[in-house]
């Protein structure tokens, strides 16, 4: 199925929270690496716990060959461990 509109706000919208907003929604969908834009560490970990708990998808962060740095990285990370759910975020 891909990448939607829907789940890539839905991404912007979980690396937000998991930043307190200090990262705004619309900075991350301008693009751009998402910690250039302020993602630290303790953001990051947020964030995975946020995706693994809305979309029951792993996000190993060790993954070689796997670049988590944008949101359309992440964003397409859900969509091919979830492709079923990708259309329906909640």
């Amino acid at each position: 199925m891909g990448v939607t509109p829907e789940l890539r706000q839905r991404v912007a919208e979980l690396v937000s929270t998991a930043t307190g907003g200090e990262v705004s929604v619309a900075d991350l969908m301008a693009g751009g690496s998402m910690v250039a834009l302020g993602l630290d560490s303790l953001g990051l970990l947020r964030l995975v716990d946020a995706i693994e708990l809305e979309y029951g998808v792993e996000v190993d962060l060790q993954a070689p060959g796997r670049g988590l740095d944008t949101l359309d990285e992440l964003a397409a990370l859900v969509a091919e461990a979830r492709p079923e759910q990708s259309a329906a975020v909640r």
